[in-house]
């Protein structure tokens, strides 16, 4: 084990001891210490659900990138073990970026990751090179590969950017070789996606280019994820720098996945559609798990670069995961909903049913908090026309609060922080374009003392947003312009 190794483990291991669990999420994955992104090697490895991720922990904003690491039982506690990875041998000196594991035959886990060095160019500009780097271990420690890098700038196919090649998600073919499909820019056409294979997991070469953007989709694209559903095939990613269309995507760094098929002659995934995967403020990255059970169940990073950078560096921890989503297709399209062993946390059920809202803002019996899960159901009064507005506003008090709120005559659901505190004109507000039969709507808002997620429609929609209101801020009130009527379902969460 390198110094710089047991430096990080030692100093995560007594800062930690200064953060109150109070003061952290109840149960979202948030940093051990320090700085928290991409969720990295995402796996079930000797009976546990293994997540390591983009870590700096001497300070909480981006540095130098290790590999932090947690294990759970159920994907809701979490339980940190030392760092696994950290940016000490000459391909990697600048950084451990994300990558993904895999389990090998014989019962070794391996990681797949992009590592990172600061070199000038022709120009004199300082930029990042980035390769590709395996390490191998038995759930805890790791041991990098003595032939890393194993995938570098002379791999790439041709008009591939050295200083853009990252991200590598590995999986096992049924014939027991090794795939890894790894994002890459294509200099002057936008970020690819492209596919590299082995016999063994550790000696690569270059197989295809499985799709090119064109700039259609933001420009560089980031932290691919490739996998099968329910006869589909699924292509995620993350894409830099997006242009907004419509309200599918929106301006900035956002996700996409997009539905075809894979042409095993031309190796060429052939596109669908493409869709935005949360229509929220905070999610990039994210990383999909088959569960031993066989589900497919996806994890983000509920954050979003553009807004990461407003806290002092004084603060113990930044960065948080959002709830693990199980993933199914219905119409062509992605369902998620948070994973069934997320209900076993609910409790003190409090029901109320047939409650009308005629141009006014109410509060219900026993319905707040700031660990709750909410489910509503949302009818029009059938009595009167049909109502202009409904919100739900919570952890709220006489001066803060975060909305939810549904225009029917527009078919537009929109989530705004702007009243949660924050004092930068950062992202406060996404809309998004929802389905709903003259009104009707169901919404699931699940609310953690630093989040919210909601769950449009049965998981149709998902709309994830951080926020930082002080916890003493504990109401939900229901709001109309018009005549609504509510079903409201509120359970408090035991982290």
């Amino acid at each position: 084990m390198s110094q710089v190794l047991r430096d990080a483990r030692r100093y995560e291991e007594e800062k930690e001891q200064f953060i109150r669990p109070d003061d952290r999420p109840a149960f979202h994955l948030s940093a051990r210490v320090g700085w928290m992104n991409d969720p990295n090697g995402f796996s079930f490895y000797q009976g546990c659900y293994h997540m390591f991720y983009q870590y700096h922990p001497y300070d909480s904003h981006w540095g130098p990138m290790h590999w932090g690491h947690a294990v759970s039982k159920d994907m809701i506690h979490w339980n940190y073990l030392p760092a696994a990875l950290a940016p000490d041998s000459p391909y990697d000196r600048d950084g451990c970026f994300s990558g993904s594991a895999i389990t090998m035959p014989d019962g070794s886990q391996l990681l797949m990751y992009t590592g990172i060095i600061y070199e000038q160019d022709e120009r004199g500009d300082t930029r990042q090179v980035q390769t590709q780097n395996i390490a191998v271990g038995d759930g805890t420690d790791y041991v990098k590969y003595q032939g890393n890098p194993v995938l570098t700038e002379d791999d790439l196919p041709e008009g591939g950017s050295p200083y853009a090649f990252r991200d590598p998600k590995i999986w096992r073919e049924e014939d027991g070789t090794y795939k890894a499909v790894v994002a890459n820019e294509h200099i002057g056409q936008g970020g690819r996606m492209v596919i590299f294979s082995s016999e063994d997991g550790f000696s690569w070469h270059f197989d295809s280019v499985m799709l090119e953007n064109h700039y259609r989709i933001g420009c560089m694209w980031e932290c691919p994820d490739y996998f099968e559903l329910e006869g589909k095939q699924i292509l995620i990613g993350s894409a830099q720098d997006m242009l907004p269309k419509g309200l599918e995507y929106h301006n900035g760094n956002g996700t996409f996945y997009m539905t075809g098929t894979y042409d095993s002659k031309s190796k060429q995934f052939i596109e669908e559609a493409n869709y935005s995967l949360d229509y929220g403020i905070d999610f990039y990255a994210p990383q999909t798990i088959l569960t031993p059970d066989g589900r497919r169940v996806m994890i983000g990073w509920m954050q979003n670069w553009d807004t990461c950078n407003l806290h002092v560096a004084s603060t113990p921890w930044f960065g948080q995961m959002s709830l693990p989503r199980e993933l199914s297709i219905k119409d062509g399209r992605l369902i998620q909903k948070p994973i069934r062993e997320f209900d076993a946390l609910r409790t003190n059920m409090v029901v109320h049913d047939d409650v009308r809202i005629f141009h006014d803002e109410i509060s219900l019996e026993g319905v707040q908090g700031r660990l709750i899960d909410m489910e509503i159901e949302l009818f029009p009064d059938p009595e009167v026309p049909l109502f202009q507005k409904f919100a739900v506003r919570f952890a709220k008090n006489d001066e803060y609060h975060t909305a939810v709120s549904f225009r029917p005559h527009e078919g537009i659901l929109k989530i705004d922080r702007k009243f949660s505190g924050s004092r930068r004109a950062i992202i406060h507000q996404r809309r998004a374009r929802i389905n709903h039969d003259k009104g009707r709507l169901k919404l699931r808002i699940i609310l953690d003392r630093f989040s919210v997620e909601v769950f449009v429609n049965d998981g149709e929609k998902v709309l994830s947003a951080t926020i930082f209101t002080d916890q003493s801020a504990q109401g939900v009130t229901f709001h109309a312009q018009g005549s609504v009527i509510l079903r409201v379902t509120k359970y408090d969460i035991e982290g």
